[in-house]
This record gives C-alpha cells, structure tokens and sequence, in this order.
C-alpha cells in the first residue's frame, strides 16, 4: 500500500473505532513518526505521503495544537527530499502558531539555504503581521552565523598546507597553555571553568575533523623519519628554541585565532542557534536589530542544570562502588603494581566503577565482540585506558605542573619535561606514537590473568582496536560526505595514522573514561551484533534487583496490544513487576550520554514519546488481560478480578528529561531505580565529596519502616533518592 492510501485508510479506521478527526489525525502523525507504512518506503516518502492525505485538510484548527501534528510537520521542513507544494502556505493561515513553532523547531535557522526555508521566508510577503517578524529573527541569526562561519575560515586559510599530524602539534602545544594548567588548578571542580574548557576540547575535535576532511591521502603514510621531521619542524622549536629552526609562531597564532573562532562559532551553535530551535524555557525577541532572550519557563530552565548535577552524583556513586569492590576484592588488589599503588588503585577501582555501570545498566557481557580480529575483555579494556590516564597524570601531567610553576611559560616547562624524558630514554613529548605491535606488548601486563601471568599481546591488541579511532578509513568517509557518527575525541583517544598509534597525553590524562566507554559502545556502537542482546539483558538484570526486593517478575512478556485504529499485534511488556498488590509496568530504554540541547530534544520527541505511546497501548493491555486470564494474574501473585494498584514508568539509561510525563507516564532513570532499589543513597553524596576524601554521609534508610512496594513508589515519584539538589 502506498504511504498516502496507508495513511487515509488508518484514519478512517480510527474513526470508525470511535475516534474524533483530530485524535485519528494525530495516530497517523504518529504512526508517520514512528516508520511506518514499514517495507520500502522512505521517510521522505512517509511524509509526502502523510501531508497528501484529503483528511489533513478538513482537520479543524485546533487539532494542530498536539505535539505529534507538529512534530510531523517539524519533521517536513527539517528535510530537502520531499516538497508537499501548500502546506507550508495553507497552514500558515490555518495553524500559524503551529507552522512557527515547527519552522522553529525544525532546525530551520541553521538550515537557511534549504527550500522549506524559503517556504517560510515567502510569508513574510503573504501573511506579514504573523511571519515577517519570525522571518526577521531568521535573518538575524543567518547573518550572526554567517559572520562566525567566514572568521573560521579567514584562520582555517594559513593551515590548509598542514598535515593532520602537524596540525596535531599545534593542538597540543595550545593545550598546554590554555587546557591544561586550567584543569591542574584547585578546586577540582568548577562548573564554569569545566563548560569553558570543554568548549575548547570540542572546538579542537571540530578542527581536527576538518583537517581529516580536506587534507591529502597520503598523510597518513607515516613512519619514524617523517614524524621525526614534522615535529623537529613544528614542535620542538618551540620547545627546545635555537636559531636553526625558528618556531612557527605565525602557525601558531593562526591556530589560536582558529581555536577561538571555532569556539565562538560552536557557541554560536549551542547557546543561540539550538537554544532558538529546542529549548522551550526560553524564547528570542527581536528588539530593533538585536535579539535578546526572554525567560519563559523558568522551572524548566532550572531543569537541565539539576540533570547536571545529578549527573555528577551518579559520577561519585560508581565511583564509590568501584572503591567498594576493589576493596572487597583480593584478585583485584594483587593485580595493582606496588611500584605505583596509589594512583593504580584509583585507576583499578576507576575502572571497576565503568564495568559495574556499564553491566548493571547498560547489560554489557564480559567480552564482547567490538569489530577487531578477536573478541575484547571489557574490564581489561576499562582498566587499560584507566591505567594510560594514570601514566600520563604521573609521568607528564605532573612533572609538567611542577616544570610550570619552577620557568612559568608552558612551552618552556614542556622542553624541560621533554628533556628529562630524553635523558631516561622515554617519549616526554606533548603527543606519542608508537606502532600496533609495540604498543600491544606494552599493555600486555595490564590483561595478565592466572594462566597467563605475562598478559596476552593479542588481547592487548584488541584493546587497542577497541580504544582506537582510524583516521584513515575516517577521513576518506568525510571527504566523501558519508553521513554517519564520528569518534569524538574522547570516546576514542587512540589515533590510529596509518600503522602509527598517537596519543596525545593532555587529553587521555585529563578525559572522562566512563563516559568514553559508554558513549563508545552506546553511541558509536549502537548497532553492534551485541547491542540488540544487551538491551535484553538490562531488562532481566533490573528484573532481578526487583526480585532481590520481593517483587513478582515477568520479563518480556508477550501480550496482545490493540493500536488507535482498532487493529492488535503481539507486543513485548519489558517489565511487569508486582508485590503488596502494587503492579508495575515498566517500559526500559536504553541510550547513552549525551551533551546538547539538541541530542536532548531529539531523545525526547523520538524515543520518549515513543516509550509514552507503547505504555498507553502496554497499559491498556495488562488491565485488559488482569480481568479476563486469572492465570496471568496468578503468575504475578495478584489476585484475580481485583485490580491492583498500577504504576507504569518509562525506564531511561539517559539523565535527560528526568521525571518528566511522557503521554501521562513519569520518565526516571534506570540508574535512580537501582540507587531506590539498593537503598544506597547515601553514595550520592556527590563528586567533590569523592575528590576531597571524603566518606559518604550517613542517611537514613528510604524505608525506615520496611520495603514495600508502595513505599518504593513514593520514593521514585517523590525524587527521595536525590534528597536537596539546585
């Protein structure tokens, strides 16, 4: 069935099943949103098709007021494939309020070479009082943006002639004067400072890609002779000055400007342009020729930086854990090398913390299969990566901060670090190389197990394929213009150049490395063989921590779900838990960390209202089910023909939109159901706490009186777990 007659004949199903217009309109928005008609056709096919059906255009005014009507016309004007010639011009005197907002929301303002643009601009003429003003602001942005895109490259201009690994040079020599000796001072943490550098990691991981994508092929065929010359032409002679080879300040100055221009640009990005397009606490008024921003949902502005902090909770929580076990764990303790045990430690209870998230919420195995020759140990994987950030804090960061504090100029201070690295036969540079095979044999130590006390080389390997980013095989896909996900920087801090490995230390010393595992399997790794498996296996582990507290649970169970149009198809309940004649009905997902507005508010108008959708159905489902199979009430402990009392959740791996209703149904992380479930809060006492050695605070238990299901429910709807934040 073609997509317009599946969208037709949806809508006049619904209706028939006792729906108004507007509700049936709105099934097929979301049935439009969620892929379907299935098969061949594409989404632009999907959208053509929807926006063609007769019913849209005897749909009353009012029914664009619901968030799936927008969304799918959002989704229209965020794409160039399709024209839908008068919908942009009817709505916009149908449903102007609802064209705004999803021109708004579309993306549009970043997009305004695209043919749905001019769609809009061409109101300003036809429809001036409700678009010439919108149209304006439009405007204002292109030109801020437009101002911000030819600074980067009036600075990208004098660096074309630069290969990836000179550039790469010039990254770190400009890390150490403006990254590092920021994120060595104390305190350790400072919101403001930590966003600020943040920016800079991002604008250099920006720049980098640019380089992959316009620089020449043969870059990358790199050895020993051609690294020597291009760091003796533009690293060393600012770290070690003679008047034979005169330091490149004019590159350097460049790159600096480009830095600072990217930074601006990004800024630009994520402050206004996205902040314009999907942060809904705010909104932009043009006042003369400047845009000023307005404050509209203050409760909702607050929202995000309570996610933040919640976020760096659950930071200090794993990392307690990982204490914990390693502490509780002799194996663990016999593998730490006593030449260096402090900082090793850390590293090993580090990366226990990783592996402890990374199984408990996000279902990862053992070992897993990540793409290399064999299959990858996921601890030894955490634990290598902990233990190079624990070399390069000890053997670079460290004597670098003292080399500061004694010259006082940071190249000068990297010279004297490289010099006494010189002196002991090792690489003290601000980046490092070495090629597959040396390296491997290095880390091997680091897999040794009881059978193989010396470590496996061909394990070590795989690590290092798992840690390692291939900017060869990356830049032929940017130069194609492949769409797709690219490493950033930190998920894999291992550059892989032709058969070099490079390393750059002030970033593997400073980066977060369960975040990097996370995103590394969650987000660039999200369609791995194992990912689907995964996901099972998050359900059956949270299921089991249900069952530890009393709770009956069915995991995965199959049921028979009717849809807005009346028709059933079998679906899967991902969790059902029940106790004290409570009943849970749980739908899990799983995602991974994300950064932006942007990566945010596409997770909630895609996999959270989708999670709101299924819940409604899944819900309806069960009630239906209690009353009419005793045997379905029996497995739970429910008695039959009494209906329990319901709560159903959605089940997130992600902080973002926390305790928001998604269709009715409250969205809460699955890490604060465990916190909830364990009755560990008192490991929430935060990250500052952690650094400064502190112990965790004693609190009282959430069930002073006993567990109990209702109680339990209290806990999570009430946000007990995080007691006063913000």
């Amino acid at each position: 069935m073609a997509a317009g007659a599946y969208y037709q004949a949806g809508f006049a199903r619904a209706q028939a099943a006792g729906l108004t217009d507007a509700q049936a309109a709105v099934a097929m928005a979301d049935a439009c949103l969620d892929g379907k008609p299935a098969g061949k056709a594409t989404s632009g096919e999907r959208l053509a098709g929807f926006f063609s059906s007769p019913f849209l255009r005897e749909l009353p005014a009012h029914a664009w007021a619901h968030g799936s009507l927008r969304l799918v016309l959002a989704r229209y004007l965020g794409q160039d494939a399709v024209a839908c010639p008068g919908v942009v011009s009817q709505l916009a005197t149908h449903a102007p309020d609802a064209l705004r907002w999803a021109a708004r929301h579309s993306g549009l303002v970043s997009r305004q070479a695209s043919p749905r643009f001019r769609e809009i601009e061409a109101l300003a003429d036809s429809q001036p009082h409700e678009f010439a003003e919108f149209v304006q602001v439009l405007h204002v942005f292109r030109q801020a943006r437009e101002e911000r895109v030819a600074e980067v490259a009036r600075f990208r201009a004098p660096l074309d002639a630069l290969t990836p690994l000179e550039l790469l040079a010039y990254a770190s020599l400009y890390a150490f004067e403006h990254i590092v000796p920021a994120q060595l001072e104390e305190p350790a943490l400072d919101a403001d400072r930590d966003a600020s550098l943040q920016l800079r990691w991002d604008a250099i991981d920006a720049l980098l890609a640019w380089k992959l994508a316009s620089c020449d092929p043969r870059d990358f065929a790199l050895d020993d002779a051609v690294i020597g010359r291009a760091l003796r032409a533009h690293l060393m002679p600012f770290l070690l000055p003679s008047s034979q080879e005169p330091p490149r300040l004019d590159l350097y100055t460049a790159f600096s400007a480009l830095v600072d221009a990217q930074v601006e640009l990004d800024e630009f990005e994520a402050r206004s342009a996205d902040a314009f397009s999907f942060d809904d606490s705010i909104r932009f008024v043009l006042r003369g020729s400047v845009l000023e921003i307005e404050v509209v949902d203050p409760d909702e502005k607050c929202r995000w930086l309570r996610e933040e902090q919640k976020r760096l909770r659950l930071h200090g929580y794993w990392l307690y854990r990982g204490m914990q076990a390693l502490v509780e764990s002799p194996e663990l303790l016999a593998r730490i090398d006593s030449a260096n045990f402090d900082a090793n430690a850390l590293a090993m209870a580090k990366a226990k913390a990783a592996w402890l998230c990374l199984q408990e919420v996000y279902g990862i195995e053992a070992r897993l299969d990540a793409g290399g020759t064999m299959q990858v140990d996921v601890f030894n994987a955490l634990l290598s990566n902990e233990l190079m950030t624990a070399f390069y804090s000890n053997d670079f960061m460290l004597p670098f901060r003292d080399a500061l504090k004694q010259c006082g100029h940071p190249w000068r201070a990297l010279g004297m670090l490289a010099m006494s690295g010189f002196a002991q036969g090792e690489n003290r540079l601000p980046l490092t190389w070495s090629d597959m095979a040396t390296k491997a044999a290095r880390i091997a130590p680091w897999t040794a197990t009881r059978e193989r006390p010396q470590g496996n080389p061909r394990a070590a390997q795989a690590i290092l394929e798992f840690w390692s980013s291939d900017w060869q095989a990356l830049s032929v896909g940017l130069r194609a213009g492949e769409a797709g996900l690219r490493p950033r920087l930190q998920e894999r801090p291992i550059l892989k150049l032709g058969r070099h490995l490079l390393q750059l230390p002030w970033m593997q010393a400073l980066q977060d490395n369960r975040v990097a595992g996370i995103n590394n399997l969650r987000r660039l790794g999200a369609r791995r063989v194992d990912a689907r498996e995964e996901t099972r296996r998050i359900e059956q582990r949270l299921g089991a921590e249900f069952e530890r507290r009393g709770f009956l649970v069915l995991v995965a169970h199959e049921l028979e779900v009717a849809s807005e149009g009346g028709s059933t198809s079998a679906e899967e309940i991902d969790l059902l838990c029940a106790r004290d004649g409570c009943l849970l009905v749980l739908e899990v997902k799983s995602t991974y960390m994300r950064r932006s507005t942007r990566e945010a508010w596409i997770h909630r108008s895609n996999t959270l209202r989708k999670a709101g959708l299924q819940l409604r159905r899944k819900v309806a489902a069960v009630r239906q089910r209690l009353v009419s199979d005793p045997a379905f009430a029996g497995k739970l402990g429910l008695d039959a023909g009494v209906t329990p009392s319901l709560t159903a959740w959605i089940v997130d791996t992600s902080i973002e939109c926390d305790h928001q209703r998604f269709d009715a149904f409250l969205k809460v992380p699955l890490e604060e159901v465990l916190v909830a479930l364990r009755d560990d809060r008192h490991l929430l006492c935060g990250l500052s706490g952690m650094l400064r050695g502190e112990e965790p605070p004693l609190l009282e238990s959430l069930y002073p009186s006993g567990f109990s299901a209702a109680r339990f429910v209290e806990v999570i709807e009430s946000e007990a777990v995080w007691g006063r934040i913000g």
